[in-house]
């Protein structure tokens, strides 16, 4: 992962003080040659369980923060540690490159796959060029030439979700942004090779749907997933932006919430402080679950696979009036 300044989260200033501790010491020990573990061990002990404790009881707004801090494993970040001889492709024969979107040839565990996923920058210049991890329409065009690839080749596709949401600007619009997105839908839907998405980090809207519309939905435990950010809902219903902890709240866009909504499919466990505390943990947690999910898809005929996909969608938001 590309060297990021550290930054603690409001509610993480407690595990600051301690870590700032246990750095001292350490450093104490280097300068003078000492040894002092015995006095870091009950000060890195008391760190595991105030994370622990801090971790397991997030607000939903707590959870968007996490979803969105500066250090989080990103696409690129998860196919390096997760993935093998990855091989970029570009462009969407139509008009340029979208470097908010890559994908390419990958293997997962040695099994040729598809690897698509949006990509945000680790610094200005980056985010810049990436424009923040918000697709431009040539990005969704990217991704659905890559998928047709695989699915002329009979490889599956995995694809990576951490947007804002798409680009909603002039040029983007004036290029079919929206119907970019719904081209993509309306052909992940018929795909004739399975599908598995993974939210990774923020799932906004329709720029995260584009790249959603799978057989096996996972989601990272810190990650979201939501039609609007809590900012953009508060100013909408209480035309209010301070009001955004009450509509994470109404909004059900946790890993948990949506899991029991039966939106997604698995819930994938985060490392203790959260993914940005330990990339490796998370990617080995990813790796993980990506190959339970293709292996569950194995031998499915394509014909049953877009059958078993479609009602997969129309079981969702089914309801019963009395």
């Amino acid at each position: 992962m590309a060297a990021a300044p550290i930054v603690h989260l409001d509610f993480e200033k407690p595990l600051e003080e301690l870590q700032r501790q246990i750095d001292r010491l350490r450093q104490l020990a280097s300068e003078r040659q000492l040894d002092v573990e015995r006095e870091i061990a009950p000060l890195e002990r008391k760190l595991a369980e105030l994370k622990r404790e801090i971790y397991a009881n997030l607000t939903p707004m707590q959870r968007v923060l996490v979803a969105r801090h500066p250090r989080r494993p990103y696409t690129l970040d998860y196919i390096d540690r997760a993935f093998s001889d990855f091989v970029e492709l570009k462009g969407d024969r139509l008009y340029r490159d979208d470097p908010a979107i890559v994908g390419g040839w990958a293997r997962l565990d040695g099994r040729p796959v598809m690897v698509i996923g949006h990509q945000k920058g680790r610094d200005t210049k980056e985010n810049l060029r990436r424009n923040f991890g918000m697709p431009h329409p040539e990005g969704y065009r990217k991704a659905l030439r890559l998928m047709h690839l695989a699915e002329r080749f009979r490889a599956p596709v995995i694809t990576l979700i951490d947007t804002p949401g798409a680009y909603p600007g002039l040029g983007a619009e004036e290029r079919g942004q929206a119907e970019a997105i719904a081209r993509n839908l309306e052909h992940m839907a018929a795909l004739r090779t399975p599908i598995v998405a993974a939210v990774i980090g923020e799932g906004g809207s329709g720029g995260a749907l584009a790249l959603g519309l799978a057989d096996r939905v996972l989601m990272m435990e810190n990650a979201i997933y939501s039609v609007i950010s809590p900012e953009g809902c508060a100013a909408i219903l209480w035309k209010d932006a301070g009001q955004k902890e009450r509509a994470a709240e109404a909004l059900k866009l946790t890993a948990r919430d949506l899991y029991s909504l039966g939106v997604v499919d698995e819930i994938v466990r985060e490392p203790l402080g959260g993914a940005h505390s330990d990339p490796e943990g998370a990617a080995r947690a990813l790796g993980e679950a990506l190959k339970g999910a293709l292996k569950s898809l194995e031998g499915i005929a394509p014909e049953e696979l877009i059958k078993l996909r479609a009602e997969k969608y129309l079981r969702m938001g089914r309801y019963i009036e009395s």
